[in-house]
């Protein structure tokens, strides 16, 4: 018994078992393979997905400000957020599947034009021109972004099926090499050893 204890770190990552890791992936590969073959209906039922989550961490939160009244403000605050934009995009599914990916294009642009701008100091600081150069494409994507979010929203389905379809390939991959570290590490400590 002491010996399945010393081996369950080699069977899990950070404390996650392989096969929950192997579902992880699979469901990857099929959201990544919805999105190609309708990637309206997908993205839809993923934003009302989205919609329920926050709903539900809203009123999570809105629970914690009583259990815990450190914060309570920002606890409110984002309870309130969370509850109101949920409700908003349960109720209104095709406005949200629209307006959804283009505010999250639009704040992705925002955030590159920022990060653009830190690299860019960061460049004039004595970093180097690399820095430099990724600081100036992180600027124009994020102002191409910002400026055409909803174009670049059209785009966000297969987008996301690329990066769906990777990260599953890759947790179905890492799942049995776990897999099979955790079995090797076992049947390592279950084989007799010569005196």
């Amino acid at each position: 018994m002491a010996d399945m204890a010393v081996d369950m770190p080699t069977t899990h990552y950070l404390g996650v078992p392989w096969w929950a890791v192997l579902i992880e992936g699979i469901a990857a590969v099929i959201i990544g393979l919805l999105l190609f073959a309708s990637p309206g209906a997908t993205m839809t039922v993923l934003v009302q997905i989205l919609g329920w989550y926050w709903l539900i961490t809203g009123i999570m939160g809105l629970v914690m400000m009583f259990v815990d009244t450190t914060m309570w403000g920002l606890k409110l605050f984002g309870g309130l957020l969370g509850v109101f934009a949920g409700i908003l995009i349960i109720q209104n599914p095709l406005w949200a599947t629209i307006l959804a990916p283009t505010v999250f294009v639009f704040i992705l642009g925002f955030d590159g034009v920022l990060i653009g701008g830190v690299d860019l100091i960061k460049a004039f600081q004595g970093a180097g021109w690399g820095m430099g150069i990724l600081g100036i494409m992180s600027i124009l994507i994020g102002l191409y972004l910002m400026f055409n979010p909803f174009g670049a929203a059209i785009a966000l389905p297969w987008v996301l099926a690329v990066l769906a379809l990777i990260g599953g390939i890759a947790a179905i991959a890492m799942s049995f090499q776990m897999k099979s570290a955790g079995e090797e590490a076992i049947s390592g400590r279950m084989t007799p050893r010569a005196a």
